[in-house]
């Protein structure tokens, strides 16, 4: 009887009455605030966030992609280059889009200060590639990728999903139409995003794009830069299987709790990171001005953290110079050891070895806890 019911749920519009803040959720709640609050307080201690949002925007936008099984290594994403249109591979390329799908909506963010339908049209446009927008042909249904069962059906109806998407339009930028914490909506938007299911394709990758939207829209981040699919991906099998219990059960709680773990761990995992690059960047000043300070700038600096696969074409471009320059640069770099080269099919790539590190070890808190120390 229970796989019928999931089978046959329908959708409600929202608020739902049921209250949300149980006595777990709010003490869950006050941490991820708290973590929130010092991820966003140690962005800002980077002199230029743009290398914030290149780095870390891309390895979310891996990480989700690999929730969906579309798996690329880091040598294929930084060996490719989104501006001129070369990838290293097909799943290279979509992680691309996801990112720049990622900085699409957060410059409609800055400007409108919403989001819209019109805006989550746009992000599933730029990550499939395609203009289809919502639904309109009936038949999409949710199975169990190993025996084929259908596990859910999300609404058929054109004007059905208009419908719930106007509602969840409503619900994410009215502060009047529904007075919740805004992380508990942030949770219970993604789960409504989810059981609409508007798109033929691209569903799980935009709606974990909304997530960090909706926070930047909440001011609760300054930049979209919450690591949240890697903990998604951590928990992949419990992510899915609180979504159908939710709809089965109509009991929130245990979904709010496991979304705002994800926040409070990510927060913290990222927080580290990013106190991570800033300890690496001071180190790669010093060590810049000591040895070469005919060629340190900041510009040179922001290049190799903004990048960490840097290549001539990059450098040339950040800082204005010719090729021949660029080169002398680099190599200069390689020779006191800040860089590694490495060559993928007809370019060279200079990889940061200090960003590399922080960015692409396994995301363990426990790891990061004496850079933490060091920071503080």
């Amino acid at each position: 009887m229970l796989k019928i019911k999931q089978k046959l749920m329908t959708v409600s519009a929202l608020p739902f009455a049921q209250d949300p803040e149980s006595k777990a959720v709010l003490k869950k709640l006050a941490l991820a605030h708290k973590a929130l609050a010092e991820l966003n307080g140690v962005s800002e201690t980077i002199p230029n966030q743009v290398i914030l949002l290149n780095t870390l925007s891309l390895q979310e936008a891996k990480d989700s992609s690999a929730i969906e099984n579309i798996i690329t290594t880091h040598d294929e994403l930084y060996s490719s280059d989104y501006g001129a249109q070369h990838f290293s591979s097909a799943a290279a390329k979509e992680v691309h889009n996801y990112a720049t799908a990622l900085k699409q909506g957060f410059e409609n963010i800055k400007k409108t200060g919403l989001l819209t339908c019109n805006h989550i049209i746009e992000i599933q446009a730029t990550l499939e590639e395609n203009k289809a927008g919502f639904r309109k042909i009936p038949g999409t249904a949710l199975k169990n990728d190993q025996t084929g069962e259908t596990i859910y059906t999300p609404p058929q109806n054109p004007d059905e999903i208009v419908r719930l998407m106007t509602n969840l339009e409503t619900f994410m930028n009215d502060s009047d139409f529904c007075a919740w914490d805004p992380l508990l909506k942030m949770a219970v938007i993604h789960h409504q995003f989810e059981s609409i299911h508007p798109f033929y394709d691209g569903n799980g990758r935009t709606g974990r794009i909304i997530n960090i939207l909706y926070l930047v829209k909440e001011e609760l981040l300054n930049l979209p830069i919450l690591y949240m699919s890697r903990y998604i991906n951590q928990n992949k099998s419990e992510y899915y299987q609180l979504l159908q219990n939710t709809r089965s059960t109509g009991n929130w709680e245990p979904w709010l709790l496991y979304m705002l773990d994800a926040i409070e761990q990510t927060a913290m995992q990222t927080t580290a990171i990013v106190r991570g690059i800033r300890i690496e960047m001071m180190e790669y000043k010093k060590k810049i001005r000591s040895n070469l300070p005919k060629i340190y700038s900041q510009d040179l600096i922001n290049n190799l953290f903004k990048h960490p696969y840097t290549k001539i074409d990059f450098v040339v471009q950040d800082l204005q110079v010719s090729r021949q320059t660029a080169s002398k640069y680099l190599e200069k770099l390689v020779g006191i050891g800040l860089l590694n080269p490495h060559k993928f099919g007809k370019e060279k790539f200079y990889i940061n070895t200090a960003l590399h590190q922080y960015l692409f070890r396994a995301a363990d808190i426990h790891k990061f806890k004496s850079n933490q120390d060091e920071a503080e």
